[in-house]
């Protein structure tokens, strides 16, 4: 398989959990009604630090894969992604 695939999923993912995060598009999604919101978004914050981690680990793994040369990496950075996106999104849901 081309590591063209694996490297255009995990652009994808990153910007989709960059701007889950930094954009406030994961606030929207799940604090989006009014009274509760600064507690929810207290909460999501606290999800989103957990969810850096695997955000962390995927964007090494997907660096060091292309510097490398070792397209097994591209594959663990698209599954940390994944990982990132999932602890985003079921903490999201957890904290509404």
């Amino acid at each position: 398989m081309s590591p063209v695939i694996p490297t255009v999923a995990s652009l994808l993912l990153a910007a989709l959990w960059g701007l889950s995060v930094f954009a406030g598009w994961g606030l929207e999604a799940f604090c989006s009604d009014g009274e509760s919101s600064r507690a929810c978004a207290d909460r999501l914050g606290m999800v989103s630090t957990v969810s850096s981690v695997f955000a962390i680990a995927a964007a090494v793994a997907t660096v060091t894969a292309w510097f490398s040369r070792q397209s097994t990496l591209l594959g663990l950075a698209v599954a940390a992604w994944v990982a990132a996106e999932g602890v985003l999104f079921i903490g999201g849901v957890f904290v509404q």
